[in-house]
């Protein structure tokens, strides 16, 4: 049964930021998400969730957060796929900015709201992104960086035509949709398609070299069951229409780091299943929202811009 709820407070113009979320039977994860968003949630921001028609009790859990109005809008049907789900959050979105919320990542809510002040600031930016980090919960204590600063340089100078780069950390201005337009619902590695398209189009991209998310994998991450052949195929067509040079990514390399550890932690559960319950979640979890910011607190950090006056 579809289940559909919007709230009807007629403020959307008041909305500074949009917060989309989409989820399906990821409830553990969910609810140290959403609970970190809400406590950093201000006046100006809202939060629109798209529940894939969880079986998981992800639908009552949205429900509970919706009557009380921890949640602005909120709906649970099937998707057609991943982008799918995502398109129709940013279609129902209200703010002048939209921050994507994955449901197992974690996020400093300090730096994206540093970033959507520099956007509001500056309001012929239609992107910013940031460095990121990474780790897989089978292994919290390893944490690693990630930049792609030196590719958004190259493309910046007219080197290459196009460079990739993760949507996790990314804000995008809602107006700018109409140039950019929506994720293409065809391709399985959505952010790779839509970064090659922002930055084919030469979107006024700004890149935050502090970091706004920490991407974590675990089994159930949607990447880990992706089909390489499909994805290497998808890769090819991309990379001739976006004139990608390419560096070594046909498929990032994060992503095909978290298909080798699918595979490697599958192979590890055969030999003794790896048990995981909501308080060892929240313990990791809190370690690493402690880690990231940390990082930004402690360090200074600049705004790039693409398009220099």
């Amino acid at each position: 049964m579809n289940i559909i709820s919007r709230n009807k407070i007629n403020q959307f113009d008041n909305y500074a930021i949009t917060y989309i979320l989409v989820t399906r039977n990821h409830l553990a994860f969910l609810k140290i998400t959403l609970e970190k968003l809400i406590k950093n949630i201000e006046t100006d921001e809202e939060i629109v969730v798209v529940d894939g028609a969880s079986t998981d009790g992800t639908v009552e859990y949205l429900q509970q957060l919706f009557a009380v109005g921890k949640i602005n809008q909120l709906i649970s049907e099937p998707d057609k796929n991943q982008a799918h789900g995502w398109n129709k959050a940013l279609l129902m979105a209200n703010g002048l900015i939209v921050k994507k919320i994955i449901d197992d990542d974690v996020f400093c809510y300090k730096a994206i709201k540093t970033c959507k002040a520099y956007m509001l600031a500056n309001t012929k930016v239609d992107v910013v992104i940031s460095n990121d980090l990474h780790s897989s919960i089978e292994e919290p204590n390893q944490i690693f960086n990630s930049s792609r600063l030196s590719q958004f340089n190259k493309w910046k100078q007219n080197e290459v035509m196009s460079f990739t780069f993760s949507d996790v950390h990314m804000l995008i201005r809602r107006s700018s949709l109409a140039n950019i337009g929506l994720y293409n619902t065809f391709f399985v590695m959505m952010d790779w398609e839509y970064s090659l398209r922002i930055s084919y189009l030469k979107s006024n991209v700004v890149y935050f070299t502090g970091y706004n998310s920490l991407s974590v994998f675990h089994q159930d991450t949607v990447t880990a069951t992706k089909d390489v052949n499909i994805i290497n195929e998808q890769g090819k067509r991309g990379a001739k229409f976006y004139e990608y040079a390419g560096d070594r990514s046909q498929i990032s390399s994060w992503s095909k780091i978290k298909m080798w550890i699918g595979k490697h932690i599958s192979l590890k559960r055969k030999h003794g299943k790896i048990n995981f319950n909501e308080e060892l979640y929240r313990d990791i979890y809190s370690y690493y929202y402690n880690y990231i910011e940390d990082l930004n607190n402690n360090n200074c950090f600049e705004f790039v811009s693409s398009h220099d006056s």
